[in-house]
């Protein structure tokens, strides 16, 4: 690594590139429960994009994996860097570089956060609408693993705000996809094809993101059901009617209480009630008039009840946003409790009882205890494994995957693949999906150098012309 740490010197100067005893041990990991940290040979802070393609060519000549990071907070493993590997470290390219009023966008540099484009875009009235849970994370890991969060159901997904991109090609060539443009049909949608693929394609550089008005006006309904199947069944029937919730969240009975625990949430719910409950329903909406609010919270509270609910609260202000900040905070409160795993199982939201039910019965039959909440209206299942013998959680999860995927699911909703359920994914995936990604893989990465170990189990870069192995 020598010669090649000697090229970057030159390139991006002395301070940017570190290596050895300098290279600290947040580099080497992310929030994955079960990801096995790596402490990476070089860690490079390019400021532009040049800088960044400049390294990616140097890697490929010296056929050295690189791995892209942003903030870190990812739970698939997908930013753990390769032994003997560079990691591209985005936090000194997060400059804003344009908030522009007129076409409802903003162009972001990699490393900037959700927090601070937040910040930026609410004086003008606007926001970006992905809100995973994280605010510490990057526009660029965002893109990576196609963040979604609880405001999909009205929103959408990163995919579905990203309006175009540049990004460097594990040759080191830029390309730029998309623009300033809602609409185009003009060859293959390369845009789309970076998004979600968790830097094993390209490192993205900069990011043209969609803005949206920013409503004055939200309330929270919380209404306790009896059952799953009562609160799946009103979701149709809540989009159906045109209030257009910006939020709604199943959280079962012991994810619940663990939230109000961890939180010191007293959310008002009668004890009868609660006797009853086996989980809870949350609608969130918003608008920019007081007035049309109230009607919609009347109307959304109507029909709740019609649909099932033991009553509905609507909760004031401040109980409201704490209810959503502490759902953000499940992760870590599962963590802190000692989860094994956590896995973000995406199926139809109409089968998510059928779905749960076969959770409970896998729970059962391996002595597990699985407890979740998630994204009811986009059929968004969050789980928490605690199951400590590895084998037994790793038949677990095997399962799990594989019966999402038999009601027309997918392994993953919004974490990604990474290194950690990339087994799974191989194991249950359509073989000609899988190698017709793989040869997509090997067209912008002919020597298979870009974050080896994450979606393919490719453990070293692949010498010039061979591609990865599926």
């Amino acid at each position: 690594m020598g010669d090649l740490f000697d090229a970057l010197v030159a390139r991006l100067g002395a301070q940017a590139v570190l290596a050895g005893e300098n290279i600290g041990d947040d580099w080497g990991h992310d929030e994955a429960l079960t990801a096995t940290p790596r402490r990476p040979d070089l860690v490079v802070h390019p400021t532009d994009t040049e800088a960044v393609a400049a390294v990616v060519a140097l890697a490929a000549e010296h056929h050295v994996p690189v791995t892209a990071r942003g903030s870190g907070t990812g739970l698939s493993g997908a930013c753990i860097p390769r032994h003997g590997g560079i990691v591209v470290a985005f936090d000194h390219m997060d400059r804003i570089l344009e908030i522009d009023l007129d076409n409802h966008v903003a162009v972001v540099q990699p490393g900037v956060t959700l927090e601070r484009l937040d910040a930026a875009v609410a004086p003008h009235g606007l926001v970006y609408p992905v809100f995973p849970g994280e605010n510490s994370a990057s526009l660029g890991g965002n893109v990576a693993t196609n963040a979604g969060g609880m405001r999909a159901v009205k929103y959408g997904v990163t995919r579905h705000q990203v309006l175009g991109l540049e990004a460097v090609l594990g040759t080191g060539e830029v390309i730029r996809s998309g623009g300033k443009f809602v609409k185009s049909t003009s060859g293959y949608d390369l845009t789309q094809l970076v998004i979600g693929s968790e830097g094993t394609l390209a490192l993205v550089t900069e990011a043209t993101l969609r803005l949206y008005p920013r409503p004055a006006h939200t309330a929270t309904l919380l209404a306790p059901f009896g059952s799953m199947e009562a609160i799946a069944g009103s979701v149709p029937h809540i989009v159906g009617r045109g209030v257009d919730p910006m939020i709604m969240e199943y959280i079962d009975l012991v994810a619940m209480a663990g939230i109000e625990a961890a939180s010191g949430l007293e959310l008002g719910v009668d004890a009868e009630v609660r006797a009853e409950t086996l989980a809870y329903l949350v609608v969130v909406l918003e608008d920019r008039s007081a007035t049309r609010l109230d009607e919609d919270v009347e109307e959304v509270a109507t029909m709740l009840g019609e649909l099932g609910a033991l009553d509905v609260y609507a909760l004031p202000p401040q109980a409201g946003a704490s209810l959503i900040a502490a759902r953000e905070r499940v992760f870590w409160a599962a963590k802190a409790n000692g989860a094994n795993d956590i896995i973000d199982m995406v199926v139809p939201r109409a089968d998510i009882p059928a779905y749960l039910a076969r959770v409970a019965e896998l729970a059962a039959e391996s002595a597990s205890f699985i407890v979740g909440c998630g994204h009811v209206g986009d059929g968004n299942v969050h789980l928490s494994i605690f199951q400590g013998d590895p084998e037994v959680r790793d038949r677990v999860l095997h399962d799990l995957f594989a019966a999402g995927m038999a009601l027309g699911g997918a392994i993953s909703g919004e974490h990604g693949i990474g290194s950690e359920k990339r087994s799974y994914l191989h194991d249950l995936e359509d073989p000609a999906k899988l190698a017709l990604m793989a040869r997509i893989k090997t067209a912008f990465d002919p020597h298979g150098i870009l974050n080896p170990g994450a979606i393919w189990d490719t453990p070293t870069p692949a010498p010039p012309g061979i591609g990865v192995t599926a």
